[in-house]
């Protein structure tokens, strides 16, 4: 074990076992820490079930082309928790972020605190010491009670589309779920919704009307149109002809719109010209990757396509199977689903999506991780929904397996923690 990994088994050791929902924890905490919290830089906080990571991605590649240096906070990594925190544009050494990790273990003394809890003070921390231009800042969960949302006057807010997630948490319902959301709206800072539901954007609404904020709506008061293979950017301050975003996908056009809204909306130093080399460069593991090399990538034959991503939920799925029916409409190909889910999340609801394609499934037991769905369960929902499927002992033998197929569209889905399982197992760690 890592000398992080045991500071991280340490904290996760610390964990009450009733939790309310409440910033108690972690205010406390903070103040003897000198509020790093209120030592930040001009700070853009970013809300929302789907494309938060996507749309941060889009907004730091922005940031960099414009050759400013940005602080970025994430979750959840995929294969190294340093991955949760980049410095002034470059991922936490290790070095230093296990210095932080025990300061702030030292300093929390044996209180009882939630992992992300703890982990957010130590990236505030980390952001507080190190000078950056912007921070980029990405909620865990929900929004009112979020560990992040102890930022007090961030220069703008972005919610990305509401949709059904952690219901056991924000909600049942749309409204209650963009309810919660709605908490990292602020008095005096700027705001830009993505396409919402009419249940959610009422709420967005109501939220935001009671603080004094005007947001930008996306499909209203800007839009961002896939035309010609490029990406066809309005709002009222004109139109912008820029490339396509190197990260794909149909879903990938409005997550870039997005983005380009919120930084003209907020006034960021961009120029058009740094638009398109940010949409050139972009880049976000995991969310329809392709794999071209690498340990599992070699068991598969020339003319098989391999993908993964990492989304988990129906609107995630939903995502998908476009970016998949677009691929179809030049190269058709069978499609094969390699799969493993969290036991939170429905495989049937999941794969409802992709019932056009009639795809084999694969499930699999996510390793290591003891709330995951066993396979079996993954290949009982698959059969409810109409498809073929079978169990697998590991991706390799779902690899080996797919191999002997035609020329097959391969892709590993279903979440996060399988999609850092693949890359680290392929050789392929984000960097």
């Amino acid at each position: 074990m890592s000398r992080t990994d045991a500071i991280l088994k340490r904290l996760s050791g610390l964990h009450p076992k009733l939790i309310d929902l409440s910033l108690d924890r972690m205010l406390p905490l903070l103040e003897k820490l000198g509020n790093p919290h209120d030592h930040l830089p001009p700070t853009i906080h970013v809300a929302g079930t789907n494309a938060k990571g996507s749309t941060i991605a889009y907004l730091r590649a922005f940031l960099e082309a414009a050759g400013k240096k940005v602080h970025v906070y994430n979750s959840p990594h995929l294969v190294r928790f340093n991955e949760r925190i980049r410095l002034a544009s470059e991922l936490v050494s290790t070095r230093k972020l296990n210095a932080a990790l025990e300061e702030v273990e030292r300093i929390n003394g044996g209180a009882g605190i939630t992992f992300f809890e703890v982990t957010t003070v130590t990236a505030f921390k980390l952001f507080s010491e190190t000078l950056a231009d912007f921070l980029l800042l990405e909620t865990g969960m929900g929004g009112t009670y979020d560990t992040t949302n102890v930022v007090k006057h961030p220069l703008g807010t972005i919610i990305t589309p509401v949709d059904f997630d952690h219901q056991g948490f924000l909600g049942s319902t749309i409204a209650e779920i963009a309810s919660n959301k709605a908490g990292i709206l602020k008095r005096g800072s700027k705001s830009v919704m993505g396409i919402q539901r009419d249940e959610g954007r009422k709420v967005l609404e109501r939220a935001a009307h009671r603080l004094g904020i005007t947001p930008l709506w996306q499909g209203e008061d800007f839009h961002g149109l896939q035309q010609d293979g490029r990406l066809v950017y309005t709002d009222e301050q004109g139109m912008l002809d820029l490339p396509p975003p190197a990260l794909l996908g149909p879903h990938q056009f409005d997550n870039a719109a997005l983005a380009i809204a919120a930084a003209r909306h907020f006034e960021l130093p961009v120029t058009d010209k740094d638009f398109a080399e940010g949409l050139r460069k972009v880049t976000w593991p995991a969310r329809m990757q392709p794999i071209r090399d690498g340990k599992l990538r070699d068991l598969l034959p020339a003319g098989h396509e391999l993908w993964l991503d990492g989304g988990h939920n129906p609107h995630g799925a939903k995502a998908l199977a476009r970016t998949i029916a677009e691929f179809d409409r030049s190269r058709p190909a069978p499609l094969v689903l390699i799969m493993g889910m969290m036991n939170t999340r429905d495989p049937g609801e999941f794969l409802e999506a992709f019932k056009d394609f009639r795809p084999q499934v694969m499930a699999l037991t996510i390793p290591g991780e003891a709330n995951a769905h066993p396979a079996e369960n993954i290949v009982s929902r698959a059969t409810d929904v109409g498809f073929d499927a079978r169990p697998m002992r590991s991706v390799v033998t779902a690899l080996k397996a797919a191999a002997e197929l035609p020329k097959a569209r391969v892709l590993i889905c279903g979440s996060l923690y399988m999609a850092g399982d693949v890359l680290a197992k392929n050789g392929t760690p984000p960097n």
